[in-house]
């Protein structure tokens, strides 16, 4: 039997985009020591999470081996990479290490849940590293759509892996550092065990391009422009925002930034001295003194979020400032599946005032983040791994970069949330299955996926609500009807009678009728009272609404 192994387990963003949380360990089996690379949240839907505000990995398997953690690095300041970070913080207590700017967003979470300062590291650019257990990590830059990103390069006994984390070839990126190839072919040099690789565009098949080439195609929008021009994109990307104001500049347009995570994401890319030469910007109140069309707002709510700067617009002002006829609207993103209906009902709440909307399905306003295709495939042509595993992706993506992989003769593996691959022999295979699945920040709480909430809350959101109260007298004897009270419920069924009354007189009629022995049985009582209002309910409107009981009995 081998004495040590090494190991990696996806926890979370191996097959879905989101909620990243990845495990590397070394040592014998069962008893590895470990590092967690990044630590991230999704977002939830009216759909399927109703009232949650945010989704992040279960860590159960992480946090009974907390003993055994050395470290948590965080590749990159996303909120699907950092997000869970403070969250996390009580349940892991690992030194966190992050470069600069990294380090200053994830600082803003630790604050937030009153982890301590002590707990952040701040790490700089390869070749520097850090020494933590078995593992020697480095932070290798790497291009995406926020500033400092980085791949890690971790050592071990049993070899080098390269983790690319979220990334892009882009030489010119605006705003952090471009791709430096023959840095990536330096730390491949001695070679790699293992690329675990971004899959996020795996189909598309163009090359990426670069985030300069956006600003002439913004320019020029914006001087062609009749009124006031808002421009929404995601506020981490720092490279974005300062394309749009610098072309807003040249186009005669003073700038504004509207939206708390704006101004702070644009505070922090200049305190930590990576955002430069930013146009001046004026707050929302002296906008009102300027002529419209002098204005460019940039704002948040790309996404279609309910209560961010672009949404309020939509739906008529936000901090005095409001959207007229002639003005236009500028979506310089890409909508994450499973965000289009929020979008769409901005864009509607615009047209209907009169905004001119401008999408960008052609690419001309927005260029994304992760690599294509092409670029996946020189990254492999670079790193020449003795295997690639996928990540950041749904299972799609990562079947698809598997099998693009072993076109060119490169082995892979398909590793998904909870598979366990051993990567000590020549050969990857999986050497365990660990359950894995949600937890919900449900306001100040945090609960399980399998706990019922959410589970119930779309039930009740599905069929309503009926709460039946029932009295009974120190007799054991009923203290006159049951009463019914509604919720999410129409008034009246197919018989055009009030709903209430109909449940309150079948139930009435089954009080009427019960024996003692089932009076006294508060369980057969309670299963009887809920099957009479959903067998009524269905007759009368086809629906089985949820129900409660309160039986109060008089001593």
């Amino acid at each position: 039997m081998r004495s040590e192994r090494l190991i990696y387990l996806p926890l979370g963003g191996a097959g879905e985009i989101g909620m990243n949380a990845y495990v590397y360990g070394y040592g014998k089996p069962g008893q590895e020591r470990l590092i967690v690379v990044d630590l991230g949240v999704t977002f939830p839907d009216m759909d399927t999470s109703p009232g949650v505000d945010l989704i992040m990995p279960d860590i159960s398997w992480l946090a009974a081996r907390r003993d055994r953690i050395e470290a948590i690095f965080i590749t990159h300041a996303h909120e699907d990479h950092v997000g869970a970070v403070g969250h996390f913080w009580d349940r892991l207590r690992a030194p966190i290490y992050a470069r600069k700017f990294t380090a200053a967003i994830a600082q803003n979470k630790l604050d937030e849940q009153g982890a301590p300062s002590s707990a952040l590291h701040v790490v700089g650019a390869w070749p520097d590293t850090v020494t933590v257990g078995p593992f020697v990590v480095g932070f290798l830059p790497v291009s995406h759509s926020i500033p400092e990103s980085a791949g890690l390069v971790i050592d071990t006994a049993a070899g080098r892996i390269i983790h690319s984390g979220d990334f892009k070839i882009d030489t010119n990126p605006v705003v952090g550092e471009a791709f430096d190839r023959e840095l990536w072919e330096s730390v491949a040099r001695p070679g790699v065990k293992a690329l675990v690789c971004d899959s996020t565009n795996v189909f598309s098949g163009h090359p990426g391009r670069s985030e300069s080439t956006l600003g002439p195609e913004i320019e020029k929008l914006l001087r062609d422009a009749t009124g006031m021009v808002v421009a929404t994109t995601f506020a981490s990307n720092v490279a974005r925002l300062k394309t749009i104001a610098l072309a807003a500049q040249k186009a005669g347009r003073t700038v504004v930034l509207l939206g708390r995570a704006m101004r702070r994401m644009v505070e922090a890319a200049t305190e930590t001295g990576l955002l430069t030469g930013f146009p001046k910007t004026i707050p929302p109140e002296d906008a009102a003194f300027l002529p419209r069309q002098n204005l460019l707002l940039l704002v948040t709510g790309s996404q279609g979020e309910r209560r961010a700067a672009s949404a309020q617009l939509a739906q008529g002002s936000y901090l005095g400032l409001s959207m007229k006829e002639g003005d236009t609207f500028l979506f310089s993103s890409k909508t994450i599946p499973g965000n289009e209906r929020g979008v769409i009902k901005i864009m509607n709440q615009l047209s209907e005032l009169g905004v001119d909307v401008v999408d960008d399905p052609v690419g001309k306003y927005h260029v994304s983040g992760h690599a294509n295709r092409p670029d996946l495939e020189t990254m492999h042509d670079i790193i020449k791994p003795q295997v690639l595993i996928p990540m950041h992706g749904e299972h799609r993506h990562l079947r698809e970069h598997v099998k693009i992989a072993k076109a060119k003769g490169l082995a892979g593996i398909i590793a998904v949330n909870g598979m366990m691959i051993d990567l000590s022999g020549n050969t990857p295979k999986v050497a365990e299955y660990i359950e894995t699945g949600r937890q919900y920040l449900d306001g100040s709480v945090m609960i399980g996926a399998m706990d019922g909430v959410v589970r119930d809350r779309i039930r009740m959101a599905l069929n309503g609500h009926v709460l039946v109260t029932l009295i009974i007298d120190e007799n054991d004897e009923p203290l006159g009807d049951p009463w019914c009270e509604l919720m999410g419920l129409p008034e009246k069924g197919r018989s055009n009678a009030a709903l209430v009354d109909i449940l309150e007189a079948d139930l009435a009629q089954f009080v009427g009728r019960a024996d003692r022995k089932t009076i006294m049985d508060e369980e057969k009582l309670d299963k009887e009272l809920k099957r009479i209002v959903r067998q009524s309910a269905q007759n009368e409107i086809g629906k089985k609404p949820e129900v409660t009981i309160v039986v109060s009995r008089l001593s």
